[in-house]
């Protein structure tokens, strides 16, 4: 069972990367807390080619004061890339943060459709297909 569910996620994250996936659908069973879980799962819902800023992902999960609780549930994230904690900005359009790396952020961005400029504040997103309002 658990040979069957990694050839899956390496079928999966390979099609991803050859632009082929938009949609993960291998089941995962990340460990955290509450809270990291509801952050985690609220990723979940972020679409391919979108973003959304850390203040909206906590305003969606229900938390307005958890901005960087929000951030700090992201750094946790078990796995990134099917769990897309890439695919959060902050609200000027800046990148913040990522685990595996700003480069990394970048190039995943990248892959799904986005463009930067170069600011005072940093790399911000300028094109992508959308920056998700709050729902």
């Amino acid at each position: 069972m658990v040979e069957l569910l990694l050839l899956r996620a390496v079928n999966e994250l390979t099609s991803y990367f050859m632009g082929e996936l938009l949609t993960f659908t291998v089941p995962i069973y990340p460990v955290g807390t509450d809270f990291q879980l509801q952050v985690w799962q609220a990723l979940m819902t972020i679409p391919y080619g979108e973003v959304m800023t850390y203040k909206d992902l906590a305003l969606k999960i229900n938390n307005p004061k958890g901005t960087r609780a929000v951030g700090a549930a992201n750094g946790k994230n078990p796995l990134p890339i099917i769990i897309p904690c890439h695919r959060v900005i902050q609200s000027d359009q800046t990148l913040g943060g990522y685990s595996g790396g700003l480069r990394i952020k970048i190039a995943l961005l990248e892959r799904e459709g986005f463009t930067f400029s170069s600011g005072k504040a940093g790399l911000k997103v300028v094109q992508g297909q959308s920056v998700l309002p709050l729902e």
